[in-house]
């Protein structure tokens, strides 16, 4: 008989008191995409978390952030309605293919929802196939779109 250890799994949303951890998730996340990840000061961070637009979820193993995602919320001006707009997701490759990221999204659609939102939409680029299966598997619908950046 094998004994297996108990886990403690997490996932909340960050508020502004939560800088500590959200430079940890912003840092996960760059670090699952390869980018750079500039520090941001405190005041920035406060800024940002204490938003009632801005989602910062982070899911966490024994106290230990393991992925996350960004999210805003934007209102509409065709309708008197808001929607989310996922930012970033991401999830350490060795804890993907868990349920993170699906538990992430599914934990943010309910939570907007409660909020009266209910659109929830993501970008994923055409050659990242493992976020185009992952977002069909969750029962998104992909919507064809060239998008456009200017720098």
């Amino acid at each position: 008989m094998t004994l297996s250890r108990y886990v403690k799994r997490m996932i909340e949303r960050l508020n502004a008191d939560d800088i500590h951890r959200a430079r940890e998730l912003f840092a996960t996340i760059a670090g699952v995409f390869e980018t750079e990840n500039a520090p941001l000061g405190d005041a920035y961070l406060k800024r940002l978390l204490s938003r009632g637009d801005f989602w910062a979820l982070a899911a966490s193993i024994d106290g230990r952030i393991v992925g996350g995602l960004t999210a805003f919320t934007l209102p509409l001006t065709r309708l008197e309605e808001s929607e989310v707009f996922i930012y970033d997701i991401a999830v350490l490759p060795g804890h993907q293919r868990q349920g993170i990221g699906r538990r992430l999204v599914e934990l943010l659609r309910e939570r907007a929802s409660a909020a009266g939102i209910e659109v929830a939409w993501v970008p994923a680029d055409n050659e990242d196939t493992h976020a185009l299966d992952f977002y069909k598997a969750l029962g998104g619908e992909p919507s064809p779109a060239t998008v456009f950046t200017f720098t």
